[in-house]
């Protein structure tokens, strides 16, 4: 018999011990009052101090066992409740109730953690690989530096020799900048707090950052840009608003070999149409999931089916709606809905 054990069940009896001793007095009290004899007030609390020491005795080899069981659980009932004995009164069932809920919840989060683990496990290991692609290219076009005879050439023939090197290594600095941007964005969407700011924002602002930004895309790929102001505000948050649109460019240039890219604004919506290969139409319904890059994905491999997954779920948490119609071989329209709620 451990004293921890005899402490416990003390503090956990200590009211009733209290009552019965209170009771044994009044009753006493009483008969001394009533002048019973002496010899029944002495016979009668031995028979109730007999009583009291058989109940006790019986009570406390019940605690000690339920006692002993729960302390042998508790390294194991952070997994399951398995083996946790039955409440026999209702107060213990809630508690057992309660920490089956709290029990469930604690598996879901960590499965949630578990989850989320792995998910940026897969995409890290797929940005690395991606990223070594412009890295690879932009060194080999620094080794190239110097190896060519300009001796050989004419002066406008170095002039646009060195232009072409430029841009080349602007183009991979470029994509090295996306892939860097992207992976943020994605740390920073999947994080419990973000920095979602809603306000009053004016959507020509918004287009012509994410045009600037790919202005040179335009020039280099002699893709026309169709876009008239459309003085069009919005409650949005303007930052995650650009980014979205910036994916969605970067995916029409990426897909439009020739022709035009139109941005304007239709029934409230802002509208990104091109004339690139378009969508297969068994692949529309899945173009928003992590990961799906569809046959034009497969085609081309620097795709990593992350984009339009960021952009449905910014758009998604921001309020906005995101349709897409496609088809193959004649272009994409992207939708992008602001519900005034």
């Amino acid at each position: 018999m451990k004293r921890e054990e005899v402490f416990a069940y003390v503090k956990c009896r200590a009211k009733w011990f209290l009552a019965t001793v209170l009771c044994g007095i009044l009753m006493a009290a009483v008969l001394i009052l009533n002048h019973a004899p002496n010899r029944e007030i002495g016979y009668g609390a031995l028979l109730c101090l007999f009583f009291v020491a058989v109940v006790g005795v019986w009570d406390f080899l019940d605690y000690r066992r339920h006692f002993r069981l729960l302390k042998g659980l508790e390294s194991s009932v952070i997994y399951s409740l398995d083996g946790l004995p039955s409440g026999k009164e209702p107060l213990e069932r809630e508690y057992q109730l309660l920490l089956e809920l709290l029990l469930e919840e604690k598996m879901k989060l960590e499965n949630e953690s578990v989850y989320r683990q792995r998910d940026l496990t897969e995409y890290y290991t797929m940005w690395v690989h991606q990223i070594k692609t412009p890295i690879a290219a932009l060194k080999l076009l620094l080794e190239e530096d110097g190896q060519e005879n300009e001796a050989e050439l004419s002066e406008e023939q170095r002039q646009l020799y060195a232009e072409k090197q430029r841009n080349e290594k602007l183009q991979q600095l470029f994509e090295i900048e996306q892939y860097t941007e992207m992976a943020l964005h994605y740390m920073r969407l999947g994080s419990e707090t973000n920095d979602f700011v809603l306000r009053k924002v004016s959507l020509d602002d918004v287009i012509k950052e994410a045009v600037h930004k790919y202005a040179r895309q335009f020039i280099r790929k002699k893709i026309a840009l169709s876009y008239e102001a459309v003085e069009t505000v919005v409650t949005t948050d303007e930052k995650w608003l650009e980014f979205v649109l910036e994916q969605l460019l970067s995916n029409a240039l990426k897909y439009t070999p020739s022709g035009s890219i139109a941005i304007c604004v239709e029934d409230g919506r802002l509208v990104i149409t091109d004339t690139g290969i378009g969508i297969k139409q068994e692949d529309l319904p899945r173009v928003c999931e992590k990961g799906y890059t569809g046959y034009n994905g497969h085609a081309d491999r620097r795709s990593t089916g992350i984009g339009l997954y960021l952009c449905s779920s910014i758009l998604k948490k921001l309020g906005h709606t995101l349709s897409i119609t496609s088809e193959e071989g004649r272009g994409t329209r992207v939708a992008i809905g602001f519900p005034q709620d």
